[in-house]
């Protein structure tokens, strides 16, 4: 392999890591997928490859398609709610996407439920703004069918998730939140509360603090958060943090990483609460 193809490599990383964590919700599987496709280039016949970016976006795509039918499986039998693995977004918040579509923590949560392809033509589309022709190519489909798998992500994802607020708002909910909770305050809670919020705590079967059902609801999810705040809030420190391209909470025991929380928020209210306390999904944040 010469340099050049090392390079065109190395510059369409960023990219290539984008498409396959917006696909799998796991910064760790999306490595996974990158490299494969790294050695997948290097013994390929490069002369035969005429636009190496729509190649290695082609190998990563469908390489991450046939991931998520074994992480489905291993969701499957997950203890307690699967959410998303956080990645810091601060020096990319679109990881070599045209844009940040697809990459909170709320929409990877939606995402993950439709079916491989769906998610994949949607990812193209809506952060990287491949046109319908090429994400046929990729996906292995005609383009009127690419069309259609684009427009049924889309309604999926409105039917899931009320229109967001900006990112200033959901700052404040986020913040009216935290004081909320570590206050016990139920007025406060339901104040901020959409009628049928829901919680959601990942701690894959690690962490005794973790909720091992969703719960839902404005009255439950409120009673729920105020009826721990007399102990989870001991001796823990909190920061603001952008994670996924929204501000988050990291919460902090002994110096180390215990739990991250966000939001998702309507004009409505606070739609989700999101807890990601499973060790292993903190290790990239806690670096």
């Amino acid at each position: 392999m010469n340099d050049d193809d090392t390079a065109a490599f190395e510059l369409a990383r960023p990219r290539l890591f984008g498409i396959a964590y917006r696909m799998l919700g796991s910064a760790a599987e999306a490595e996974d997928v990158v490299q494969d496709v790294w050695l997948k280039w290097h013994a390929t016949d490069r002369t035969a490859v005429r636009n190496s970016l729509a190649f290695l976006t082609t190998v990563t795509t469908r390489s991450a398609i046939n991931v998520t039918q074994s992480a489905r499986v291993r969701r499957e039998s997950y203890i307690g709610p699967w959410l998303p693995e956080p990645i810091d977004t601060r020096a990319d918040p679109a990881m070599g996407a045209d844009s940040d579509a697809a990459v909170e923590l709320a929409v990877l949560v939606v995402l993950e439920r439709l079916p491989a392809r769906e998610r994949a033509a949607y990812v193209l589309r809506e952060a990287f703004d491949y046109p319908y022709g090429q994400i046929a190519d990729i996906v292995e489909t005609t383009e009127t069918n690419a069309r259609q798998l684009v427009t049924r992500a889309r309604r999926h994802l409105a039917d899931a998730r009320p229109t967001p607020v900006d990112s200033d708002r959901h700052h404040r909910l986020l913040d009216a939140f935290l004081a909320a909770a570590k206050e016990g305050d139920l007025a406060a809670l339901e104040k901020i509360l959409a009628q049928d919020v829901v919680s959601l705590s990942d701690g894959g079967g690690k962490v005794k603090a973790a909720a091992r059902i969703p719960v839902a609801g404005r009255t439950r999810v409120a009673a729920f958060v105020a009826a721990f705040s007399s102990h989870f809030w001991t001796g823990a420190t909190t920061t603001f943090a952008e994670v996924n391209g929204r501000a988050a909470v990291l919460i902090t025991r002994d110096a180390a990483l215990s739990t991250l929380l966000t939001i998702d928020a309507s004009e409505d209210g606070i739609g989700t609460v999101l807890w990601v306390m499973n060790p292993e999904k903190l290790n990239a944040l806690s670096r």
